[in-house]
């Protein structure tokens, strides 16, 4: 009730949101600092001190396990697990990401890079790092719950998303990616499970586990395939040059993948990932990928030389701009393939209108009147799915 008024000057100096429902004990303990301060007649805001900003973080439960309550496992990621939870404070859905520290010398230093990449990223696509629990078997990351992904969104549209739905989901990728790119923080693991989509249809990147790490797992620790189909060709054949257009390549993956229904390159080893995009793309020649006659991997695959096929009769329903975005994003040499920053800018996108472009970070696309999903085709509602699901 009251408190909460009382109290607003504590939320703004600790920028928390207005949601949270502060421990009783601690409401006291801020009703007396209050009163201090109003009898010395002291500024009630002067900036705290990171050690007291830290202290009364944690008097309120932050970076405490109990502020949580778990409510069933999500899933596996490449070093965690996931679990979907409750916060004691704001009664909000939470996902919590549990790395195991024992459990092997890759883990700990991976997973604190992500949680120093991941504080610093504040935009509407790209998921909320709530809070961090560290103990000494654990980190747990807590992120904002996001109720399904896109390949989730995929399957419940029965794989037929409609063109202006695939439109605006591609713009919320890049523009999430586009601000990591600025802030050369490369997200290395995109696919659409990694894509999150909430009920108002908001895009938002996670799982930036493999950010950094150096050299990219082939199997999940619970042995689990770690799937290349939206991996670049640069990296299937060796090179430990990462930049920022390794990212593209997924993104022109995920593109074919919303606007087909099905994966563009399902391979289930290097060599067949290999050969599936040569078929489509062309092999590669030194005109196409400057280099590539003396990649003595390339060399060894033996690979027949394929002709470039055009794309249009692989996408039938993408527009010419979407076909020529497309092409852009699958180049082989790394120095032509577009970046997520011009991308936003391709005619593909005219159609969503100027003021798309000025939106501040933290604002969502759909803050904007004229941007608004249509009905997918073929989409199932979660009763529907529910319904369905025996018969599947």
């Amino acid at each position: 009730g009251n408190s909460h008024t009382h109290n607003n000057f504590f939320y703004k100096r600790m920028s928390l949101p207005m949601d949270i429902r502060l421990p009783p004990e601690v409401l006291k303990k801020l009703q007396m600092q209050r009163e201090m301060e109003n009898e010395n007649n002291s500024p009630p805001c002067k900036p705290l001190s990171r050690m007291s900003r830290r202290a009364s973080l944690s008097d309120i439960g932050f970076g405490k396990l109990e502020t949580y309550v778990k409510l069933g496992k999500l899933g596996e990621g490449t070093y965690a697990t996931v679990f979907k939870g409750r916060s004691k404070l704001t009664e909000n859905l939470v996902a919590l990401k549990e790395i195991r520290l024992e459990h092997e010398e890759g883990a700990p230093c991976t997973a604190i890079r992500e949680v120093s990449l991941l504080k610093n990223l504040k935009h509407a696509n790209i998921v909320t790092l709530h809070d961090i629990i560290h103990t000494e078997r654990s980190l747990t990351l807590v992120f904002e719950y996001l109720d399904s992904d896109l390949k989730q969104y995929l399957d419940n549209c029965g794989n037929l998303m409609c063109m202006n739905n695939v439109k605006i989901f591609m713009f919320q990728l890049l523009r999430g990616l586009s601000y990591c790119h600025k802030r050369k923080i490369l997200h290395r693991d995109l696919k659409p499970q990694n894509l999150l989509i909430n009920d108002k249809g908001e895009l938002k990147l996670a799982d930036f586990g493999l950010a950094r790490a150096k050299s990219v797992p082939t199997k999940t620790y619970s042995n689990e395939v770690v799937t290349l189909w939206y991996r670049p060709p640069e990296v299937l054949l060796g090179t430990t040059e990462y930049s920022t257009p390794i990212d593209m390549w997924g993104v022109g993956c995920i593109l074919f993948e919303m606007a087909t229904g099905r994966p563009m390159f399902p391979g289930s080893t290097v060599k067949e990932e290999l050969h599936l995009v040569f078929r489509i793309i062309g092999t590669p020649t030194e005109d196409s990928w400057p280099g590539i006659s003396s990649n003595d991997e390339f060399r060894s695959y033996m690979f027949s030389q394929y002709r470039p096929q055009p794309l249009i009769n692989h996408v039938p329903r993408l527009d010419t701009e979407g076909i020529d975005m497309l092409t852009a994003l699958l180049m082989y040499d790394t120095r032509t393939r577009v970046s997520a920053e011009a991308s936003l800018r391709h005619p593909y996108f005219l159609s969503l209108g100027e003021n798309i472009h000025s939106l501040a970070d933290t604002s969502s696309v759909f803050s904007l009147r004229e941007i608004h999903l249509q009905k997918d085709p073929g989409h199932r509602s979660s009763f529907e799915e529910l319904a369905m699901s025996p018969l599947r």
